[in-house]
């Protein structure tokens, strides 16, 4: 929500949405400095709020040093070592978006230590998986580091931007599955309707993109509609639009719908 304006605010709430949930997301540029990403997860948490409960709605968020910011290790690690610090906050619902970029071996250093982090602190965890290169190798790396940490259990961390041709592999190995929705490019409602024509409800759920690209903060609830135009039933529309996002951002017991 750092990149809209209070409009769409005002639309979501008219819409009908209960709550909105922002990842840590890339500004358009690379930070250049651990006091940068400080007042940026103190827009997260203090400012960002208190914008949106101006019109009645939640807002929750997600922390963490976003992948493609994750080529300098060393600069890593230092924004790391601030996270503690937000990670009680009555906003935070865990570490996300981490995973994934250009699938480099930094990347993959980084991914580790935000799933070390998330581990030690007993935090939902939310995946970014790869744009720019082969997501289906990304997504596989990712399901390797999260399987290989024993803590980590799968119920409490959602794999985000599935495609057709991942989203088997996240459901198979236990995790939840998120389809970001884009009017133009990714994943469209119509493909999004079609994967869960295909697989069923079961852990799977539809967010809004809301970035500096073309994107729409209300595709979650038009793709309700043509979930309804093409046949599902209301309770299967609400199950997926809202009840599974529930399920699962429930975990963590600051997350409340009045």
């Amino acid at each position: 929500m750092v990149s809209r304006v209070t409009d769409d605010y005002q639309d979501m709430v008219t819409a009908g949405c209960m709550a909105v949930c922002e990842p840590a997301f890339w500004a358009g540029y690379d930070r250049s400095s651990v006091a940068g990403f400080h007042d940026y997860f103190c827009q997260l948490t203090d400012y960002e709020p208190r914008r949106a409960a101006k019109f009645g709605l939640p807002h929750y968020c997600w922390l963490c040093l976003n992948p493609k910011e994750s080529e300098d290790v060393v600069f890593a690690q230092e924004v790391l070592a601030i996270l503690p610090g937000f990670l009680g906050r009555p906003n935070v619902l865990g570490i996300g978006e981490i995973g994934l970029n250009k699938n480099s071996r930094n990347e993959l250093k980084v991914l580790e230590q935000h799933v070390d982090l998330a581990a030690r602190h007993q935090q939902l965890i939310l995946v970014h998986t790869p744009h720019l290169e082969d997501k289906h190798k990304g997504t596989r790396l990712t399901l390797d580091v999260l399987r290989a940490d024993s803590r980590i259990r799968p119920e409490r961390v959602i794999i985000d931007h599935v495609e057709e041709h991942t989203v088997q592999m996240v459901l198979d190995a236990g995790f939840w599955a998120g389809m970001t929705l884009y009017p133009e490019t990714k994943c469209t409602p119509a493909r999004a309707i079609d994967i869960l024509d295909r697989y069923g409800p079961e852990r799977l759920w539809l967010n809004s993109a809301c970035d500096w690209g073309v994107s729409v903060p209300l595709i979650v609830p038009r793709t309700g509609l043509e979930m309804r135009r093409r046949g599902h039933r209301p309770e299967a529309v609400d199950r997926v639009l809202y009840q599974n996002p529930v399920e699962f951002l429930s975990q963590c017991p600051k997350f409340k719908l009045s």
